[in-house]
């Protein structure tokens, strides 16, 4: 039984699909008696037939398209090709209700309003680097005791880090005391400003003032609160000024680093809001700001890199880290506005499938300028109050399309086809089929070389003046983007 019903079903879907597309297919409409084309002579002889998917190929008679597919007569009484009951005018598609309503054609109205824009991208965690400190030596020496062990290792202000032992450390010292000892102010303050240059703490020269005992060992502490990061010394190590003992990043506030595209960048400035997601937390939100703008675009992704701030008071952001970004844009002044589902992007432009009334539809090309969260800014095209389809919009589009190029066509004068005259060596020839190989010579005023091309005889001219391996010449032309074979020329004969 429950097989029984999904095959229903499954029929019941298939037809309502199927009746939907008899409705649009050309020439059936609402009363028409099943949409045939007047064959009986009441409607007058067909002007030319087309193919059904591309109208720009077309004959004087009935055939076959290059797919494969039955050509489809035009008549004189068509407003824009095969499809009369169904077009109001050039390029305007007519639906009944019902139709609409299974498709689920939808429309809304063009508005003005301000374009809410947002720029979704990803960016980095960075330390903050307004507050990044590299830890160096003043002085060459030996890391006598290490009080941190690994990049990651919380400090506090004024803790220590690391004993160093240094000769020139030591004479330092050895001159404040020989100072004090002569009461000498002048050394005395220039052995204490030769120590505070040397990075060595106040307590510990206070100390060396106070007891006169020289430290072989000096203690160095910590600047500011933070991590420790690129820890790149163990105990024993020799220094030197030019060594980077290790770096200490706040992380209170920490920086992140996006990148959004050349064409988005003059909708980013200083100070607009950021929010960012992590997926380590999914569903919790950060606020943040622009920071900065840098100054140039990476020249392999075309990308500006801009830097954004975030308070981080719990330390739950870490360098590194991969957050998604969303940078709220200044909306700007009110403008013309149209739903992105509507929009019909083609790469060279741009259209929107217009809902004219009364079941009538009909696609018109715009002219579109910012992208915004939701909506497109419509420079040209549309004007406030139309509606504008954004639903089932791509197959109306492309029967208006269709018909108005057919229209365009109809009133377009006719070209009169390319020809030359030239001579050639037979090589095939297809009787059955009309079809001839000869390898031609070059043709000057169109600058071409020689060479080997298979033409379609004119039902006007005799196969037996084309014998195989002969020299002839002739005359072609190019219909449609076929060479056809029009005339085969008497030995001697001048140019017409």
């Amino acid at each position: 039984m429950n097989i029984f019903v999904k095959q229903f079903a499954v029929l019941a879907v298939g037809a309502a699909i199927g009746g939907g597309a008899v409705w649009l297919w050309p020439g059936h409409a609402p009363g028409d008696g099943g949409g045939q084309h007047d064959t009986d002579g009441s409607g007058g002889e067909p002007l030319y037939w087309v193919a059904p998917m591309d109208p720009s190929y077309r004959r004087d008679g009935p055939g076959k398209s290059p797919m494969g597919m039955d050509l489809v007569p035009v008549y004189a009484n068509d407003a824009a090709g095969p499809v009369s009951p169904g077009i109001v005018s050039p390029g305007t598609v007519s639906i009944a209700p019902e139709v609409v309503n299974n498709l689920g054609v939808r429309s809304v109205k063009v508005r003005e309003a301000p374009l809410a824009g947002e720029i979704r991208t990803v960016g980095y965690v960075r330390y903050d680097e307004d507050r990044l400190i590299h830890i160096h030596p003043r002085v060459e020496g030996w890391i006598e005791r290490l009080f941190v062990k690994a990049s990651g290792d919380p400090v506090s202000r004024d803790q220590p880090l690391y004993e160093l032992y240094s000769p020139q450390l030591v004479a330092a010292q050895e001159e404040l005391v020989l100072a004090l000892r002569r009461s000498n102010t002048v050394l005395l303050k220039a052995a204490e400003d030769r120590l505070r240059a040397l990075q060595v703490a106040p307590e510990t020269i206070a100390a060396l003032k106070r007891d006169g005992q020289v430290r072989q060992t000096v203690t160095f502490r910590a600047p500011q609160d933070g991590v420790i990061d690129n820890l790149n010394i163990r105990e024993g190590f020799f220094v030197g000024p030019s060594t980077t003992l290790m770096s200490i990043g706040a992380l209170d506030e920490v920086w992140v680093e996006a990148e959004v595209f050349e064409r988005q960048v003059d909708q980013v400035a200083v100070g607009q809001p950021v929010t960012m997601t992590l997926d380590f937390l999914p569903g919790r939100r950060w606020r943040g700001r622009v920071d900065y703008l840098y100054p140039s675009l990476d020249e392999g992704t075309r990308t500006l890199r801009v830097r954004l701030r975030f308070p981080n008071p719990q330390r739950e952001l870490r360098p590194n880290m991969f957050a998604q970004v969303v940078i709220e844009t200044d909306p700007g002044t009110p403008t013309l506005l149209v739903p992105r589902e509507a929009v019909i992007r083609l790469g060279d432009r741009d259209r929107v499938v217009r809902d004219l009334g009364g079941g009538r539809y009909r696609s018109v090309p715009v002219r579109l300028g910012r992208l915004g969260a939701r909506h497109y800014e419509v420079l040209s095209g549309l004007d406030a109050g139309d509606r504008v389809v954004t639903s089932a919009q791509f197959l109306i589009d492309s029967e208006s399309s269709r018909q108005a190029a057919l229209q365009r066509m109809g009133d377009a004068p006719q070209k009169p086809p390319q020809s030359a005259r030239v001579s050639g060596t037979v090589v095939e020839m297809a009787a059955d089929r009309r079809l001839v190989t000869i390898d031609r010579g070059a043709i000057a005023k169109w600058r071409r070389p020689p060479a080997r091309v298979t033409f379609i005889v004119d039902a006007a001219v005799d196969l037996a003046r084309l014998p195989q391996g002969g020299e002839v010449e002739f005359t072609f032309v190019i219909e449609d983007g076929e060479f056809v074979l029009t005339r085969v020329h008497e030995a001697g004969e001048g140019e017409p």
